[in-house]
Order: C-alpha cells, then sequence, then structure tokens
C-alpha cells in the first residue's frame, strides 16, 4: 500500500481527526453539563486524582511520539516510508497516543465531573476504537506482520481492550 496514492488528506482519514479535535474541544471548553458527584471531599479527591492521570497522559502521549519517531502523523493513514513500531509503550498497547488522550479526558472528567464532559469522553472512546479499526486496516496492507501483533497487543487499553 503506498498512502500517496490518497490523494487528499480526507482520504487519508482527516475527517476523524476533525472530529477528534471537536470532541477534544468540547471535553476542555464545552458546557460541562450537572454534576455528577455533590459531594465536595469525594470532588476534592477526585480532582487530586484527575491531575495525577493528567500528568500521566501527558507522559504517556509524549513517549509515544518519541516511539514512534518520523512516523508520527495525526492521519490515521500511515506514512509513506513508515515502519512498523511494536516496541517501547507499543509493546503494550497497539494506539498508547489514543491511550494516553483517553486517560487525559478520564483526568479531566475526574476534575471537572460534568454529565457532558462524561458523554463526550465516551464519544471520543468509540471515535477512537473507529479510527484505530480504519488505520489497522492500512496497517495490515503495509505490514502483514501487523495481525499477529494485533493478536498479541490490545489495541486502545493496555491488557483489557
Amino acid at each position: 500500500m503506498n498512502s500517496s496514492r490518497y490523494k487528499s488528506i480526507f482520504e487519508r482519514g482527516a475527517w476523524y481527526v476533525v472530529i477528534q479535535g471537536i470532541l477534544i474541544g468540547l471535553i476542555l471548553f464545552g458546557p460541562q453539563g450537572s454534576l455528577l458527584i455533590s459531594s465536595k471531599s469525594l470532588v476534592a479527591v477526585l480532582q487530586s486524582c484527575g491531575i495525577a492521570i493528567g500528568l500521566l497522559a501527558c507522559l504517556i502521549m509524549a513517549i509515544a511520539a518519541i516511539n514512534l519517531g518520523k512516523n508520527l502523523t495525526p492521519l490515521p493513514c500511515p506514512k509513506d516510508g513508515a515502519v512498523l513500531i511494536q516496541t517501547g509503550l507499543y509493546r503494550y498497547v497497539r494506539h498508547p497516543i489514543y491511550f494516553g488522550v483517553l486517560l487525559a479526558a478520564l483526568a479531566w472528567l475526574l476534575i471537572f465531573p460534568g454529565v457532558y464532559i462524561l458523554a463526550y469522553s465516551i464519544c471520543l472512546f468509540l471515535l477512537f476504537d473507529i479510527k484505530a479499526r480504519r488505520e489497522e486496516m492500512w496497517l495490515l496492507e503495509r505490514f502483514p506482520t501487523y495481525r499477529a501483533y494485533q493478536a498479541e497487543v490490545k489495541k486502545l487499553i493496555p491488557g483489557i481492550y
């Protein structure tokens, strides 16, 4: 598979990135909705956990981006000349950047526990599942050994899914 045969960025999956940006924008800046938790003491504990998880999420995203190196692209279609990365965080989860973004959404939800933030975060998870499925179709075309990697390593949440 040669990604240059996909002429426009939208043929290479830019719509996923646009929707992803909208959902992340809604999580960070959109209406939060009714509070899911009313106990002030529990909210304080969850906010502390949210900050810690948010820092971990940033670290995971940074390390995963470093692991990808020149292969890094926001589009799900791999770059021409890309190589299959199965080391670093990619040993534990096939899409660690998506995992990091999902952790960041969870962190934000813990800090600002609104019903809309929960809904946006669920939508982001579903989008990443769909985006990863499309990305993996392209990866299977490019790398025949990807199927064995899929069988060994979970897609979005290490050891779980």
